[in-house]
This record gives C-alpha cells, sequence and structure tokens, in this order.
C-alpha cells in the first residue's frame, strides 16, 4: 500500500501504509493543511492591516502630525478569528468628525469631510478576500 497525503491539488502517493493507518494519516494530513491556511490567513491579515493603516496615515488631515501617528493595530484573535482593528488610540473621539464632516459648533455651516480611514480601507482591505480565497485554494 501507498501512503497518501493530501495536497491542495490533491492526493499524492508517498509510500506503502496499512490500511489501519490510513485514517490516522488522513487526520495527520488534514490538520497540516489546517495549520498551513490558518498561518497564512493571519500573516494575509496582518499584511492587509499594515497596509491599511500606512495609508490611513498618509491620507489623515495634518496640522500637526500628531493625529496621524496615533493610529495603531489592535490584534483580536477571539474566537479563532483573526481580526485587526486599526484606530486611533489618542484622538478616538474626532475620528468620525474628520472622516464624515460635521455642523460647526455655531450651527451655521458644517466643516468639510476628509476621509482618510474608508479610502485605505477600500485601497488594501477590498482584495483581501481574493487573497484568503487564493490561500485556502492553496493550503497556505
Amino acid at each position: 500500500m501507498r501512503k497518501l497525503r493530501l495536497h491542495a491539488k490533491g492526493w499524492r502517493q508517498m509510500a506503502n501504509i496499512p490500511i489501519d493507518r490510513l485514517a490516522d494519516e488522513l487526520t495527520q494530513a488534514i490538520r497540516e493543511y489546517t495549520e498551513d491556511v490558518e498561518m497564512g490567513v493571519r500573516k494575509a491579515v496582518e499584511k492587509t492591516a499594515r497596509e491599511v493603516l500606512k495609508e490611513a496615515q498618509a491620507l489623515a488631515p495634518k496640522r500637526t502630525g500628531e493625529y496621524a501617528k496615533t493610529f495603531v493595530i489592535t490584534k483580536d484573535d477571539s474566537y479563532g478569528v483573526a481580526r485587526r482593528i486599526i484606530w486611533n488610540k489618542k484622538h478616538y473621539r474626532r475620528v468620525h468628525l474628520l472622516e464624515f464632516g460635521h455642523v460647526k459648533a455655531n450651527g451655521e455651516g458644517r466643516v468639510k469631510e476628509r476621509p482618510h480611514l474608508r479610502p485605505a480601507y477600500d485601497k488594501y482591505g477590498a482584495a483581501l478576500p481574493d487573497e484568503l480565497k487564493r490561500i485556502i485554494e492553496n493550503g497556505g
């Protein structure tokens, strides 16, 4: 009998294996595939988050530059989900006002919006689902 390994392209014959070890070999192959895909997904999410962060910092309004510098990435890997949150650590109350604009304090007119997070996400984040699909199809 031949030892079988599951690869992204299908089964490949490796060496002799008794039938009573087939279940163990299948389990091991699936475990390796799952670990490879999980690692690939985490790397892709991390890379995309860094790109979005850099773009958001570049597009952010700059009077003194402090607002742009205080954007950070927070990792949230709870429940097996690779999630990265990009937010402004110091000026978190101001982000939506700059992103979407707002009514002036005296009520006369509006402050023009200055989008920086959405364009950054649209530029880099939109390609993430295709990248994840490629990772899953190729087994990591």
